[in-house]
């Protein structure tokens, strides 16, 4: 059996951080040879989803914090997630889903709370495995405390992003790249404990107007700090897809999909709930429209075309 790969026993690989640290930044398109998705079991959107055994890992995005119903109070998570909305959708043999509020790429591989190390339900008989990490590495809970509260001091301005680039180098783009080889890292965990398994990325959705618009103070960020955001979580699921592909794991985009109803939107047309919810969801994350809108991403992978995307 290959060794599982925990954060603090294996080096860099050569090659790789250097080819998504030049994508991230611009200067390099990023090409790997694609395994077909059908070599790696049943898929979450084509083919039989019955003798599939089904495990979703990830963080509050995947597990659905205050969405009803809450089946487990200190992972804050949903009966009403993408991963159940697709486990349900595809009829699965067996499901395990073990995302937690909160979650890191640490607590792939330790308790959090009463939740398990989240790679212990992958096994060999694991047959499709979504996973939805990066977002609390890369700091999105402070990220937004502390935009929203320079904004409400500085809204015609860019003081967020002027704070994070204080020391010339922009911290949250140097927080996406740091998190790439943990993704990593989980992205080979994964295939060691489950060789034959059909490993999904799934990215974040749209949580800001795409065209860098703002809607202070509903959503308390300066006018300069919108876009900024924007594309601070563009550059994230940038790097997630990068790292999905090179590990031979498919990859879900949920920003397109879910892109024209972020929290700047009206209550019946956004489905991502801004600080202040209106709908049943945290703040600043989807609600059951939302985790919908995801599920329907992953269910229609298949549909786009097998491959590494």
């Amino acid at each position: 059996m290959a060794h599982d790969t925990h954060p603090g026993g294996v080096g860099r690989r050569r090659g790789w951080p250097v080819t998504v640290g030049a994508a991230l930044g611009g200067c390099a398109l990023f090409a790997v040879s694609a395994t077909p998705a059908s070599a790696h079991g049943a898929g979450p959107g084509g083919g039989g989803g019955r003798g599939t055994d089904y495990v979703a890992l990830g963080d509050s995005y995947t597990s659905g914090p205050g969405i009803p119903r809450q089946v487990d109070a200190g992972c804050a998570r949903s009966d009403h997630n993408y991963p159940s909305l697709v486990a349900a959708a595809r009829g699965v043999s067996t499901f395990k889903d073990v995302s937690c509020a909160g979650a890191t790429t640490e607590e792939m591989w330790k308790p959090q709370g009463t939740n398990d190390a989240q790679l212990n339900a992958v096994g060999r008989d694991t047959d499709l495995v979504t996973v939805q990490i990066g977002g609390n590495d890369v700091g999105f809970g402070s990220i937004i405390a502390t935009c929203a509260r320079l904004g409400s001091q500085q809204p015609a301005g860019d003081p967020c992003r002027q704070y994070y680039a204080s020391s010339g180098v922009d911290q949250l783009a140097l927080n996406v790249l740091r998190t790439a080889p943990k993704v990593d890292r989980v992205l080979r965990a994964v295939h060691a404990r489950a060789p034959h398994a059909r490993v999904v990325v799934v990215g974040y959705p749209d949580l800001l107007p795409d065209d860098g618009s703002g809607c202070f103070p509903s959503v308390p960020f300066a006018s300069g700090d919108f876009p900024y955001l924007r594309d601070t979580e563009k550059r994230l699921n940038l790097m997630l897809r990068l790292v999905a592909a090179w590990n031979h794991a498919e990859y879900v985009d949920t920003y397109r999909p879910t892109r024209g109803h972020d929290m700047c939107k009206a209550p019946a047309d956004r489905w991502i709930e801004p600080l202040q919810p209106a709908s049943p969801a945290a703040p600043a994350h989807p609600n059951a429209k939302g985790e919908q809108a995801m599920a329907d991403a992953v269910l229609g992978l298949a549909a786009r075309g097998h491959g590494h995307r």
